[in-house]
């Protein structure tokens, strides 16, 4: 009987996993977009998109999906993910993602969007 070490038993992901806000589906963080919480000069608060993911902040993850941008805002989960209060406006990164038209296959989100 040999003794498995940590590593192992539970081997480490090739790549950093993240949670998409919308559909809370683990993947890799290459195939989500960062999102940061930035207040203007009213009490709302923009988020915005981080392409890059060198915004300062506290971020956020969300597919390049119509729906996971939808069920995000349904949830208000961008308040909760970013650690601000009060309304969030998307407009900007819906845009984005409206523009970019990307869409996840459900097999990538888990069939969980509905």
């Amino acid at each position: 009987m040999s003794i498995r070490s940590i590593s192992e038993t539970y081997p480490r992901p090739a790549a950093p996993v993240r949670t998409c806000v919308g559909c809370r589906r683990r993947a890799l963080a290459a195939d989500l977009l960062r999102v940061v919480a930035q207040r203007g000069d009213s009490s709302r608060i923009t988020v915005l998109p981080d392409p890059h993911r060198r915004m300062p902040g506290r971020g956020a993850w969300l597919h390049l999906d119509p729906r996971c941008l939808a069920k995000a805002e349904k949830r208000r989960a961008f308040g909760r993910a970013l650690r601000v209060s009060g309304e969030t406006d998307v407009a900007a990164l819906a845009s984005i993602i409206l523009a970019s038209g990307a869409h996840v296959s459900e097999e990538t989100c888990g069939g969980h969007l509905s």
